[in-house]
């Protein structure tokens, strides 16, 4: 006969040795669920990290507990622990039964059930059926059920409770000691380190040979597109702007003023032997500004000292 659990219940175990089976749906999706298994002593913890059977232990070092292939059963995924019950040491009051999700929370495995057997027969009819469903949604590790001592005989208990801190919650939770990666370069970090044993930091790491430089953190500001950068002029081409002559120049040229005459005057000529920029042989006078043809010199306007008028008539003739 099958009992169909509800959460907190409990039913009675005649089996000496029982199959405690997780059952779901795979798909698109879906994590992966595994199977494991944690002997508890009369404190409720586990007596050593031994007690812990899982898929890096599959197997108690007694024997007595273990954990089988994963296999496919019509559209579900199985995975199976056994547990001789009749032939545990007394110093072990509880085996429970749970499951943990690789990548995925519970709320995304379907159809999730615990299935008891009797491990004497290889087929039959389950001794007790659970649904777990998760309460929240976000666990990563559920206690799905615990067979549990009373006297002389074993119980089943349909638990449901779950753990958003995955396989490694739950084993911590009954005792287990978890190794982190990082405690392995502790000693290196220490300050009083030497240095040959010092864990570098990835700062100091040299980049591989070929590689691409790591990024700074800080991005360099990009230039700014609306105003581009002034190239600077060779020494030969001084700016309009730049505050007063060049006092290298060979030759002082005075700029036109927007169109304005300059003043009289022929323009000096050039030192001998004076070349412009890049050796280009320079005009000996500077064109005129903007195009426009420049005054003649002053001095052909001078009034001619021997100039006289003409004599006057006698109606101009003072009487």
């Amino acid at each position: 006969m099958t009992h169909t659990m509800l959460k907190g219940s409990n039913v009675p175990v005649e089996a000496a040795a029982v199959r405690a089976v997780l059952r779901w749906t795979p798909g698109a999706g879906v994590p992966d669920v595994d199977a494991s298994a944690l002997l508890l002593g009369a404190s409720g913890r586990v007596r050593s990290d031994e007690d812990f059977v899982f898929y890096n232990q599959p197997r108690h070092p007694s024997g007595l507990v273990r954990r089988l292939p994963k296999r496919g059963v019509q559209e579900w995924l199985t995975d199976t622990v056994e547990a001789d019950l009749g032939a545990l040491d007394a110093s072990v009051d509880q085996v429970v039964i749970a499951a943990s999700s690789d990548g995925a929370a519970f709320e995304q495995v379907p159809d999730l059930r615990v299935l008891l057997f009797d491990a004497a027969f290889d087929e039959g009819e389950p001794l007790a059926v659970f649904d777990v469903r998760p309460e929240t949604g976000e666990e990563t590790a559920i206690i799905c059920g615990e067979l549990y001592r009373r006297g002389e005989r074993w119980k089943f208990r349909a638990v449901g409770q779950g753990y958003p801190t995955g396989l490694i919650g739950l084993a911590t939770a009954f005792g287990i000691s978890v190794e982190e990666p990082e405690a392995e370069d502790e000693d290196a970090a220490e300050p009083g380190a030497s240095p040959e044993h010092r864990a570098p930091t990835p700062a100091q790491d040299p980049p591989a040979y070929g590689a691409p430089a790591r990024p700074s953190p800080i991005p360099s500001p990009a230039p700014s597109a609306a105003v581009p950068p002034v190239p600077e002029a060779p020494p030969q081409y001084a700016p309009l702007h730049a505050a007063g002559p060049d006092s290298q120049a060979t030759v002082q040229h005075r700029q036109p003023s927007y169109g304005y005459p300059p003043p009289a005057g022929p323009p000096p000529a050039p030192a001998a032997g004076h070349q412009g920029p890049y050796g280009y042989p320079q005009p000996a006078a500077a064109p005129p500004s903007y195009g426009y043809p420049q005054p003649a010199a002053a001095a052909a306007y001078a009034p001619d000292p021997h100039f006289a008028l003409p004599p006057q008539g006698p109606q101009f003739i003072r009487s």
